[in-house]
């Protein structure tokens, strides 16, 4: 048995799997972890990470090695993405990471990113022909899928945070805000020639923001036992829950059920994206995932090392771990 913990430092949040693996390919997952520490927040157009961001995440990851520190023999990768690769300060930021962890942090290409998506959701969803989106803090990457097969993939320097920040107001949205971000994300669209490629695909979609709109679509159906991995929701009904938050103050986001209180003052910047889309690629719905990027780094971990393809796991991936408050 392989013990392997993979660490995913986000714009938004810091997450970390620990799984163990066996030579046949199979799978199972020993804990998951993670603390909202919005890296990316206040980094401005100099791209510089704030000091109070940076303690926040450092005191995160000392607390992640202390869940490593439970296993005696295990091997660790840490990946970052958007919010350290964009950082003027990025060299800095790096060794107070490494001197936390006693491991070093690789930070990933948009295009990595996007790929290592893609291989979290092939091996765990019956797509076969799908447009990914993952929207993190400070970029969304999107992925063509036809015939199951990785067939375009990009990333845009554009996500929850940076677009809250640059756009939006943190209570009331206004009219003038809410038409200046979404002008931008289409001219964004616009420039990406292979989105013509995808109409009417059904988009797959990663996520905090994202999976907010399943967790606020369970609540108002009275099915919140159901699992958010495959979880399907038409568009219309997302444009209505779109509606509901977008008309709403921050207290009343705050208080809507299915929506984290530390996500109501970002929330309509990290839905518009694949609102957006929806209609750009006439998209008539939207298949949840929660399975992405740590999922595709272990995957390619399993294959590469075993030699064998991955197994389905002994533990359900399937079942929501994220609570509807989180």
């Amino acid at each position: 048995m392989t013990k392997f913990a993979i660490i995913d430092l986000g714009s938004n949040s810091i997450r970390m799997t620990i799984s163990q693996y066996r030579k046949n390919g199979e799978y199972e997952v020993l804990g998951r972890f993670q603390e909202m520490v919005r890296l990316s927040a206040g980094m401005g157009r100099k791209r510089v990470l704030q000091s109070d961001a940076i303690d926040r995440t450092i005191q995160a990851v000392k607390e992640f090695k202390k869940e490593i520190a439970k296993y005696d023999q295990i091997n660790v990768r840490a990946v970052a993405t958007a919010a350290v690769r964009q950082a003027s300060n990025q060299e800095e930021f790096l060794e107070r990471f490494q001197s936390a962890l006693d491991q070093p942090l690789e930070v990933i290409s948009g295009i990595q990113e996007a790929h290592y998506d893609y291989m979290g959701i092939i091996e765990t969803l019956p797509i076969d022909n799908a447009l990914i989106l993952d929207t993190g803090g400070a970029s969304l990457e999107m992925v063509m899928v036809r015939d199951r097969k990785e067939i375009h993939a990009i990333s845009l320097p554009v996500g929850a945070v940076n677009i809250s920040e640059t756009y939006l107001e943190k209570d009331k949205i206004s009219a003038v805000s809410f038409f200046k971000s979404s002008t931008a994300l289409q001219r964004l669209f616009r420039d990406v020639s292979w989105l013509l490629e995808v109409r009417n695909f059904p988009i797959v979609a990663i996520g905090g923001s994202n999976r907010t709109l399943a967790k606020i679509s369970r609540r108002q159906r009275e099915v919140v036992g159901l699992p958010i991995h495959g979880y399907h929701l038409p568009s219309d009904e997302a444009n209505h829950i779109f509606e509901q938050v977008l008309g709403s103050n921050l207290k009343e986001r705050g208080d809507l059920p299915g929506l984290a209180k530390n996500r109501a003052d970002i929330i309509v910047g990290g839905m518009l994206p694949i609102i957006r889309l929806f209609q750009y690629i006439d998209s008539d719905q939207v298949i949840f995932s929660q399975s992405g990027l740590r999922e595709g780094i272990l995957f390619e971990e399993i294959q590469k090392v075993t030699g064998h393809e991955v197994l389905d796991p002994r533990v359900d991936e399937s079942v929501d771990t994220e609570s509807d408050e989180t």
